[in-house]
């Protein structure tokens, strides 16, 4: 598509970007240019009124189906205390991956029974928080966790078995999880002995199983088979069918299937393997918060020649998808008409591959210029570094025209904090 991005387009990728009154570019009722002048750039932007509605969607969509349905969103995605007390409100659970995000999780506001804490390699650290805070559940992921979780429980804890299900799903190679391959879950030939030692113990209360097969799937047929793999291997009273479901980052990319596609398929096949008594549960994260999360920068450079550098005041220090996973973004110059210019915009850091979008048609980018990226929700915060000894940038949230901060910016006097 050879011409800058629309602002129906980008409404499509991110549905709070829209026109102001004043036609502006706009996000949440706010307009880009004065969030800049307010909060500075970079910065991370949610449209809480997107992330509500995408949470209340989910529980719509899995409690039509299934009465008996939980939704836990994976804090990994955006583990940040405002985000998860949003989900917390809108009825979900959440999963988290350590001690801290437990504790992010808990700052937040969600209740410790509604928490599962996932890991294939859990510490003494990240066990005793989960017991301490008394969680609803921990996904044994290896024989280590059994023993781990008996030396330190005091009391019986609520457990499920992660199975390795050998579903290769349609992704980045980082990002499948159910392979034969995967460091994920009991191996095959294990599971059986990985369940009756775990409903053997006294330290332990074992009441199903897990699965999972992976990050940034556009396609519903794995996840099916998933849940048929799942289902051979016994009658529980709780199965966590994970998540996985992806985001569309880019107009030329395919459409993600909806909320409520996932949920009939998932949920479809649960009806036919799974016993009617069960409670079933999922694990979104992407697909909860990516479209609900913008980046803002400003342009510091332009660089014209073989090709058009675009430098922004970002890059991979707050974005590391396309470094990673090859991520394709859509990016914008805001409230310009200029002519289309084919650009590559780059990050700031000391690194070839601090790139964020490639062959991108932008409109005549100058220094000073904004530009935006949509659909950054979901692990750009999480992953963000300080390559380069580069402050992170804000979480801002914007609501009906409102802005607040949820992650203030880092200082460099926070760089230094730790030093000795």
């Amino acid at each position: 598509m050879e011409r800058p991005a629309s602002h129906s387009e980008l409404a499509e990728l991110s549905p709070g970007l829209r026109p102001g009154p004043d036609g502006r570019l706009a996000f949440g009722g706010c307009a880009l240019a004065d969030l800049a002048a307010e909060f500075g750039t970079a910065a991370i932007l949610v449209d809480v009124a997107t992330l509500r509605s995408t949470a209340e969607r989910y529980v719509e969509a899995t409690t039509a189906i299934r009465p008996n349905s939980r939704v836990h969103f994976a804090t990994k995605a955006f583990p940040v205390p405002a985000v998860v007390g949003l989900m917390a409100e809108a009825g979900l659970y959440c999963d988290v991956a350590s001690a801290g995000e437990l504790a992010i999780a808990l700052a937040g506001g969600m209740p410790a029974e509604r928490i599962l804490l996932h890991g294939n390699a859990k510490t003494d650290l990240d066990i005793g928080a989960a017991l301490e805070a008394g969680i609803g559940l921990i996904v044994i992921d290896s024989f280590d966790d059994i023993d781990r979780i008996e030396r330190l429980a005091e009391r019986p804890q609520p457990v499920i078995v992660r199975i390795n299900p050998g579903v290769l799903a349609p992704t980045h190679e980082a990002m499948a999880t159910g392979h034969g391959e995967s460091k994920f879950g009991i191996p095959n030939g294990q599971v059986e002995a990985a369940i009756a030692r775990a409903a053997a113990s006294p330290k332990m209360e074992m009441l199903g199983l897990h699965v999972h097969i992976g990050s940034q799937i556009l396609e519903l047929e794995p996840f099916v088979e998933s849940v048929e793999r799942i289902a051979a291997l016994g009658t529980f009273d709780l199965y966590d069918l994970g998540g996985g479901l992806g985001s569309r980052y880019a107009m030329d990319e395919p459409v993600a299937p909806s909320i409520e596609d996932y949920a009939e398929a998932l949920f479809g096949a649960a009806a036919v393997h799974l016993p009617d008594e069960s409670v079933v549960a999922i694990e979104p994260g992407r697909s909860t918060v990516a479209p609900a999360g913008i980046s803002l920068y400003s342009v510091v450079g332009v660089k014209r020649g073989d090709r058009t550098f675009v430098a922004i005041d970002g890059g991979m220090g707050d974005n590391m998808e396309t470094a990673l996973y090859g991520t394709r973004f859509w990016p914008a110059i805001v409230d310009k008409d200029g002519g289309p210019e084919r650009c590559d915009v780059v990050g700031h850091h000391c690194e070839t591959g601090d790139r964020l979008a490639t062959d991108a048609w932008l409109s005549s980018p100058e220094v000073g210029d904004l530009l935006v990226i949509p659909v950054t929700g979901a692990y750009c915060h999480s992953m963000a570094n300080n390559y380069n000894a580069m402050p992170r940038p804000p979480v801002i949230f914007v609501e009906d025209g409102d802005a607040r901060v949820a992650i203030r910016r880092e200082t460099i006097a926070d760089l230094l904090g730790r030093a000795t």
